[in-house]
């Protein structure tokens, strides 16, 4: 049993070293034209998108209101630029005070 889970640890470690390693050796030396650059720069935000928001609609039972409150001052203090912290506890200060009155 122990010989099947090391050959599956280092068969997962292989799946996950590949994707991350082919780009460096298949690229090196060249420069992706502008367009793709700014495709794959904002890959990270699209996915963290992509995640984020059902669970936006889902938070609570049946107060959708809750998230929506809870992503629009999220993204309004995002937009003011302040830091992450910042964003994280403003979203919660304003969402206790929605939960105490509604």
């Amino acid at each position: 049993m122990e010989s099947k889970l090391l050959w599956m640890i280092i068969g997962m470690g292989v799946v996950t070293y590949l994707p991350r390693m082919l780009p460096f050796v298949l690229f090196r030396g060249r420069e992706l034209p502008p367009f793709v650059q700014g495709v794959l720069k904002n890959v990270p935000y699209a996915t963290l998108g992509a995640l984020i928001f059902p669970g936006i609609l889902l938070i609570k039972n049946q107060d959708v209101w809750f998230g929506v409150i809870g992503a629009a001052a999220s993204f309004i203090l995002a937009l003011l630029g302040a830091n992450v912290i910042f964003v994280v506890l403003g979203a919660i200060g304003i969402l206790s005070v929605y939960s105490y009155f509604f």
